[in-house]
C-alpha cells in the first residue's frame, strides 16, 4: 500500500489527458497533426520497450519464483498472450463509428472550435462511401437516438481505457518511477483520444459545451477502472496479507505486457502514421524507445 497514492495519481494524470485534446479540438485554431504524430508514436516506442525490456522480464521473474523455471515461463507467455486476446475481443466489440481511438479528418474537427466552418456533407459520405474522405466518418443521429449514442459511446470509451488505466496502475504499483514513463506515455496516448471523443459526441448532441465536458470526464474512466479491478483482486485474491499475491502480480504483468503491445502496434502508429508525414511516425517510435532505455539506465 506504500505505492497506492503514486499509483492512483498518476493514473488520475494519465486518464484526464484527454482533457488536453479536448482543450486541442476545442480552443486551437488548427490541429497539429504532426504533433500527434510524433506524440503518438513516441508514446507506442515507450509502451513498446517497456512492455518487452521491463514488464515482461518482471512478470517472468515472478513465475519462476512461483512455479519453476520451466512452467513460469510458460505460465508468463500465456499471460503476455492473454492480454492481447483481451484487448482484441474489447476492440472488436466496439464498432469503428465509435471507438475513440479511430482518427478523423480535419473537415469533421473543423466545426468544433469554428462555429462558421460547414459541417461535413454525411449524407454525401454515406451515398458514396468509396469517395469519401479518409478517416471521415457518418455522424448522423437522429433526436430519438441522442441519448442512446450518448450512452453506448461513454460505455465503449469506459470499456476501451479500463485496462489502460490497470495497465498505468499496477506498473505504479510496483515501480513508481517505471509507473511515471508508462503514465507519460498513456497521457500522451490520451491526447488525441479526447480530440476523437470529442467529435461523435459533437454530432450526436450539436452542443460543443457537452462535448466537450464528456470527452474530458471519459479518461475517468481509466483510474475508476483500475480502482474496481485492484480492490477486485483485494478481495477475492488478497487472502492474508492485504496485498496482490506476487504469482497474480506475474500474471498481471504478462497481460499488461500483451495489452501494451496491441494497443502500440494496432491503435497508436497506425494513428500516428495516419496524422504524420513522412518519418514523423518513426521518428517519434524511436525517439520513445530511447527515452525509455535512457530512463531505465539512469534508474540501474
Amino acid at each position: 500500500m506504500d505505492n497506492f497514492w503514486i499509483a492512483l495519481g498518476l493514473t488520475v494524470f494519465a486518464g484526464m489527458a484527454t482533457s488536453i485534446g479536448s482543450g486541442i479540438a476545442f480552443f486551437a485554431r488548427r490541429t497539429n497533426y504532426r504533433f500527434l504524430s510524433v506524440a503518438t508514436g513516441f508514446s507506442a516506442g515507450v509502451m513498446l520497450y517497456v512492455s518487452f525490456v521491463e514488464i515482461f522480464v518482471k512478470g517472468t521473474d515472478e513465475m519462476v519464483a512461483a512455479y519453476g523455471e520451466y512452467w513460469g515461463h510458460w505460465i508468463n507467455a500465456a499471460s503476455f498472450f492473454g492480454g492481447i486476446l483481451l484487448i482484441g475481443l474489447i476492440d472488436n466489440l466496439i464498432p469503428s463509428a465509435e471507438n475513440p481511438h479511430e482518427t478523423h479528418t480535419e473537415q469533421e474537427t473543423a466545426p468544433l472550435h469554428d462555429t462558421s466552418a460547414p459541417l461535413p456533407d454525411f449524407d454525401a459520405i454515406a451515398a458514396d462511401p468509396a469517395h469519401a474522405a479518409p478517416g471521415a466518418h457518418d455522424h448522423r443521429v437522429h433526436d430519438a437516438k441522442l441519448m442512446r449514442m450518448g450512452l453506448f459511446t461513454a460505455l465503449a470509451i469506459t470499456i476501451h481505457n479500463f485496462p489502460e488505466g490497470l495497465a498505468t496502475f499496477l506498473a505504479a504499483l510496483e515501480d513508481p518511477s517505471l509507473g511515471v514513463a508508462i503514465a507519460i506515455a498513456i497521457a500522451l496516448h490520451n491526447i488525441p483520444e479526447g480530440i476523437s471523443v470529442s467529435v461523435p459526441i459533437f454530432y450526436a448532441t450539436g452542443n460543443r459545451k457537452k462535448a466537450f465536458i464528456y470527452s474530458s470526464l471519459s479518461g475517468m474512466a481509466e483510474p475508476v477502472g483500475a480502482m474496481i479491478a485492484y480492490f477486485a483482486l483485494l478481495f477475492f485474491l488478497g487472502g492474508d496479507s492485504n496485498g496482490i499475491p506476487p504469482q497474480i502480480m506475474g500474471a498481471l504483468f504478462g497481460g499488461v505486457a500483451g495489452i501494451m503491445v496491441y494497443i502500440s502496434l494496432d491503435e497508436l502508429l497506425p494513428t500516428s502514421r495516419a496524422y504524420g508525414k513522412g518519418h514523423d511516425s518513426l521518428l517519434g517510435l524511436v525517439g520513445g524507445m530511447a527515452m525509455m532505455a535512457l530512463s531505465l539506465l539512469l534508474m540501474k
